[in-house]
């Protein structure tokens, strides 16, 4: 049996989420805040790196080139013109660019 089961007042479940949650009267207990933004800022870092190493590392800019490659030459053997192929190329290639879209991140 879990620790809900038999509860049947909502107010009374909420009450038990909320201090599952670490909530006292619909406020965060500030200790667990601080715990969350200590872990937090142990992993990012981390993680940032990582994520930086594989998508700008020398194997990831290769994978990119071979990519736009293959894209403008399939373009071109289909009977587009050399213009035409490189601006749809350059479009292509701004959606692989993973930094600018996160510039453009939560921007309308």
């Amino acid at each position: 049996m879990n620790e809900y089961e038999g509860i049947h007042d909502k107010e009374e479940m909420r009450k038990k989420m909320h201090k599952g949650m670490g909530m006292n009267h619909g406020m965060p207990d500030p200790e667990k805040i601080k715990e969350i933004l200590d872990i937090v800022s142990e992993k990012i870092p981390g993680l940032l790196k990582e994520l930086s190493g594989l998508l700008y590392s020398p194997e990831s800019a290769k994978n990119y080139a071979g990519a736009a490659a293959t894209f403008y030459k399939e373009l071109t053997a289909a009977g587009m013109d050399n213009e035409q192929a490189f601006d749809l190329t350059r479009q292509y290639m701004s959606t692989l660019n993973i930094g600018s879209m996160a510039k453009g991140f939560g921007h309308k």
